[in-house]
């Protein structure tokens, strides 16, 4: 099941779906197939909106090393007593995922049009590929804006069926776009999950120059200092259509660094 995106605010009105589509009012001449296409398309295609309080690109922040960990494409700040592991993809890593108590949060960047934000459409492909699962997902307006928030069905280690709560942020930046996914008690817990929009709030990407093709991964690397610590035991995973939803099933873990502040 995917409900339409509502504000926070906002009261169903008598009389409106909640599915997709567009409905004429009484009096109204219904709109054209051709035309709600068209407004679909230009929906999906928005510019990236403001980013008052992050995330950031590097050329905004004067020095992004300062309380945060430098991956290379993406500098993440230290929480105390945090466990950072990153994600590879063949020889590529291309995701660091954030583990505070019960708390995880995985982070990915991606380059994206100049003139043009992803995180709309993203959220459509993350939407139908849960929902295909038999999940189900509530678009809203949270603390970072929109959002995806789903229960996603999962095999737990007994053997049984249970559902995970997962929520889906995103943001686009200049010539990029970060994706996070927050699990555990960050996605349902107020406290916990405003430690993690915090550090993807204060998270900064370095795009780089070099040409791209839109919805690449950004590359990230090892810091100098890394320690390691051995691998421990697998996540649960999110199988779904999207490279967007956090399918960690495509990746596989890396090496991990403990950061103690």
């Amino acid at each position: 099941m995917f409900r339409r995106r509502r504000n926070k605010s906002e009261e169903p009105e008598t009389g409106t779906s909640d599915d997709f589509g567009s409905y004429p009012q009484d009096g109204e001449e219904p709109l054209p197939a051709d035309a709600v296409a068209d407004a679909e398309a230009t929906r999906v295609k928005l510019p990236p909106a403001p980013r008052p309080d992050g995330p950031w690109d590097v050329s905004e922040v004067s020095d992004p090393g300062n309380g945060r960990v430098n991956l290379g494409g993406m500098y993440v700040p230290g929480v105390e007593g945090m466990e950072l592991r990153v994600e590879v993809a063949g020889e590529s890593i291309v995701a660091a995922t954030l583990v505070v108590q019960d708390s995880a949060l995985q982070l990915q960047a991606f380059a994206a049009p100049k003139r043009e934000g992803l995180w709309e459409e993203v959220r459509e492909e993350i939407a139908t590929g849960i929902t295909k699962q038999g999940g189900v997902i509530d678009e809203v307006e949270g603390p970072l804006g929109w959002e995806l928030r789903a229960q996603v069905p999962v095999q737990l280690p007994d053997g049984t069926n249970g559902v995970q709560v997962v929520r889906f942020v995103g943001v686009d930046g200049p010539r990029w776009f970060l994706r996070g996914v927050i699990s555990g008690q960050g996605a349902v817990q107020p406290q916990m999950g405003g430690l993690l929009e915090q550090v993807f709030r204060d998270t900064v990407i370095v795009r780089g120059e070099s040409p791209m093709a839109p919805r690449d991964p950004i590359v990230l690397k090892l810091p100098e200092d890394a320690q390691m610590v051995p691998d421990g035991v697998q996540q649960e995973t999110v199988e779904e259509g999207s490279r967007f939803a956090g399918g960690l099933d495509k990746l596989q873990r890396g090496p991990e660094i403990t950061e103690v502040r």
